[in-house]
């Protein structure tokens, strides 16, 4: 699967819902499924050095600010076809897009990450990674 990495705080709004587009100043032909690696700075209330959901990448926007063009790459929400959480896979972050194996990925239990169920696994399985 194809992966970025971004620094954990960013990952973790993406993981929560609440970051709908990464801001790049590159693009890319690829969308689709895209591992999200928080990279391995060392964040207060974030988890750094492992992947915790995939990211739905359905779109790129070039946009311009005072300082020059970026691209929006829009994520799409966490429900069934969408974003998805995954068990927490150690992912050694690269510059740019990198692949990380297919087998590596597991879906998490589940296709509501907000429901009881995700606040539950949240619980088990990223609390106890989090700075």
């Amino acid at each position: 699967m194809k992966a970025l990495s971004i620094h954990p705080e960013y990952a973790m709004e993406i993981l929560n819902g609440t970051k709908t587009e990464e801001y790049r100043t590159w693009t890319t032909h690829y969308r689709g499924d895209l591992l999200i690696c928080n990279s391995a700075k060392k964040t207060h209330g974030a988890v750094a050095g492992y992947a915790l959901c995939v990211a739905k990448i359905t779109g790129i926007e070039k946009r311009t600010a005072s300082d020059g063009p970026y691209y929006a790459w829009q994520i799409a929400p966490f429900k069934q076809g969408g974003s998805y959480w995954i068990d927490p896979v150690k992912v050694k972050g690269q510059l740019k897009l990198f692949n990380v194996a297919d087998d590596l990925i597991v879906p998490a239990p589940f296709t509501n990450p907000f429901s009881l169920a995700g606040k539950e696994w949240y619980r088990e399985k990223i609390a106890p990674l989090i700075y």
